[in-house]
């Protein structure tokens, strides 16, 4: 099993599209440096998109499209003219995605999970807190505006202060993250030293840098 980044299309105005993602890559732009990704036409359905114009829009931003979802039979032709591949399943995958998307806490609230993020999974506190009082699985996404909190081991990716708030932090019990992240300022897995791992921490951003301190 293997875990892929989902780009949801919402639109088929390639300017708007393009516009959209690099403001997104900027943010961290070696982090999606060669990333595959799965194309979801859940909300196109029956739209007409230009496969091959997609396709060639995202290999230039360095993204490597693997194949599609949710599909209907024109675009499911014009995606294999292009090479790219058929994943069945898109809805239930969709329908999982739904609560972490949708929940918004108020100005100044944590959205609070309970159970432990799995792989595959993402769960994103748009405008505020994020506090997973659980685990973070390998392959695991958690992204939150504000602060995040994890209360259990995390082995997976933690993003704060996504929409460029520098003074996010992320506070953990059990550093063994895959990827930590603060306002597009990033350290990856074979970056955090080992005296940093396994302790309960705090990162936070000195300057452009981003530092580890136990708790």
């Amino acid at each position: 099993m293997l875990t892929l980044s989902v780009l949801h299309l919402l639109s088929s105005d390639m300017d708007r599209l393009a516009a959209h993602l690099d403001a997104k890559l900027a943010s961290a732009p070696e982090f999606f440096r060669g990333l595959p990704v799965l194309i979801d036409f859940e909300v196109m359905a029956g739209q007409a998109v230009d496969m091959a114009a997609l396709k060639d829009m995202l290999v230039a931003r360095k993204l490597m499209p693997v194949g599609v979802r949710g599909v209907d039979e024109a675009q499911r032709a014009a995606a294999e003219e292009v090479g790219l591949g058929l994943l069945a399943g898109g809805s239930p995958i969709a329908r999982r995605e739904e609560p972490s998307q949708s929940t918004k806490p108020a100005a100044g609230a944590a959205m609070i999970v309970r159970h432990p993020v799995r792989s595959g999974q993402q769960v994103y506190a748009r405008g505020g807190d994020l506090v997973v009082l659980s685990s973070v699985s390998p392959g695991a996404e958690v992204l939150a505006d504000g602060h995040v909190h994890v209360y259990g081991p995390l082995r997976g990716r933690a993003l704060a202060g996504v929409q460029g708030d520098t003074e996010a932090r992320i506070f953990c019990q059990s550093l063994n993250a895959e990827l930590i992240a603060i306002a597009g300022n990033y350290r990856v897995s074979e970056h955090i030293r080992e005296e940093e791992r396994g302790h309960p921490v705090q990162i936070f951003l000195d300057g452009d840098s981003l530092r580890i301190e136990t708790l």
